[in-house]
């Protein structure tokens, strides 16, 4: 295994706080980008004041969630609003070769800033902006969070029980989403430049992210001029394919094909017949009929516990698993398998436990090498290896309040 990181020679300057960019700029430090994160002097990221929290070693609570979605960056404090800090902005600009940020759409203009002005200072930088509706449009000024690109986007439509309201996904799947999407359009915009010598902007919409995440579901709409219902765990493509009750808790089985369905219906539940049922016989029948289906699956498989429908299940080739809790999740052999969560030492909050990174790579591995920096941990080492700040020109900015 190579001891280099796959984007090792690239440097970002990243403004973003909250969850969608941090999270893209998470995925690309582990993948080895030097990442400069950039914060307001003396309150820094919105999440260093987020839960979970722990005590450090000095008695004070710090957020783990900042630890989780920060991990191999460096904090830089720099006022912006000061022409002296935005000096400095620019002349980091020079050695960088991505930009991100994820204010409201014309604020970096404002400060004079924007990619417009930056790409004269290096045409080869790569700008990327994650907003709530993106730069253009009639919505692009106002403010998005993620539980309103769930509700415009469709994913809360389509999102909960049968006959129930519209529900937003557990977690911020609106800010993960574009989060994604961002990540892999400035590494597309990298190759690019290896193409054309020039950078470009990347511009991100909450919005746009999760409708294109909502997969068919307008097309069904156009094509039928029905709108989609919600319908808790099943799928409107294919049935079975659902969370059941047994014993113990309820798991999920997922009969993708005419293949697996008689298999299902052969080897698991002996009742054939349900091949020949002419509710039954094929997609669009198994489809109008679920509520027939989950009875039969659910009074044959009711007394057996989770581990063992699972087992029963899956020893006859059909897909199936168990619907974990968290706790059930970290304890699974699978994900310890795949490092998908990484313990840690953290400087001030002891041992604690990270996400591990989705993408996996056979040579240049992405890897969890450094924990989340304090507020400012690196901004004299950053100042005087990009830009020759000597200790003294450091200590003088800070006396002005530009770090």
């Amino acid at each position: 295994m190579s001891e280099h990181g796959a984007l090792q020679d690239l440097v970002i300057l990243d403004l973003t706080r909250v969850l969608a960019g941090p999270f893209c700029t998470m995925m690309l430090s582990d993948m080895g980008a030097q990442v400069i994160k950039i914060e307001v002097p003396g309150t820094g990221d919105d999440t260093r004041t987020y839960p979970p929290f722990r005590k450090n070693k000095d008695g004070k609570q710090e957020s783990l969630y900042y630890a989780n979605i920060n991990r191999n960056k460096k904090s830089l404090t720099l006022n912006l609003k000061s022409e002296e800090g935005k000096d400095i902005f620019r002349r980091l600009v020079k050695k960088a070769d991505i930009v991100t940020e994820n204010y409201r759409p014309g604020v970096m203009d404002k400060l004079g800033l924007g990619y417009e002005e930056l790409k004269k200072i290096n045409p080869r930088l790569i700008y990327g902006s994650v907003s709530g509706f993106g730069n253009t449009g009639p919505y692009r000024l106002r403010p998005g969070y993620d539980i309103l690109s769930q509700a415009m986007g469709g994913l809360m439509s389509i999102t909960g029980a049968v006959g129930g309201p519209p529900t937003r996904a557990g977690s911020a799947m609106g800010d993960i989403l574009g989060g994604l999407h961002l990540a892999i359009g400035l590494l597309t915009a990298v190759h690019a430049r290896t193409l054309t010598g020039q950078g470009q902007r990347v511009d991100i919409s909450l919005m746009d992210s999760v409708i294109a995440a909502t997969e068919n579901t307008a097309i069904k709409y156009l094509e039928s001029g029905v709108i989609p219902p919600r319908m808790g765990n099943r799928y409107a493509a294919v049935s079975p394919y659902d969370a059941f009750q047994v014993k113990d808790g309820k798991i999920i089985i997922a009969a993708g094909n005419q293949r697996l369905y008689e298999k299902l219906c052969n080897d698991v539940l002996h009742r054939p017949d349900m091949i020949d049922d002419p509710r039954f016989t094929d997609m669009e029948g198994r489809l109008k009929n679920q509520d027939d289906i989950q009875a039969v699956i659910e009074d044959t498989l009711g007394e057996l516990t989770m581990d063992e429908a699972v087992e029963l299940i899956l020893s006859k080739g059909i897909p199936a698993g168990p619907i974990y809790d968290v706790s059930q999740i970290l304890d699974d052999p699978q994900v310890k398998a795949r490092e998908m969560f990484i313990p840690m030492e953290h400087p001030t909050l002891g041992s604690i436990t990270v996400n591990g990174c989705a993408v996996k790579l056979e040579d240049t591995k992405p890897s969890v090498r450094t924990p989340a920096p304090a507020l400012g941990e690196h901004s004299e080492e950053i100042l005087s290896s990009y830009l020759g700040l000597s200790p003294e020109e450091v200590a003088q900015l800070r006396e002005k309040s530009v770090l």
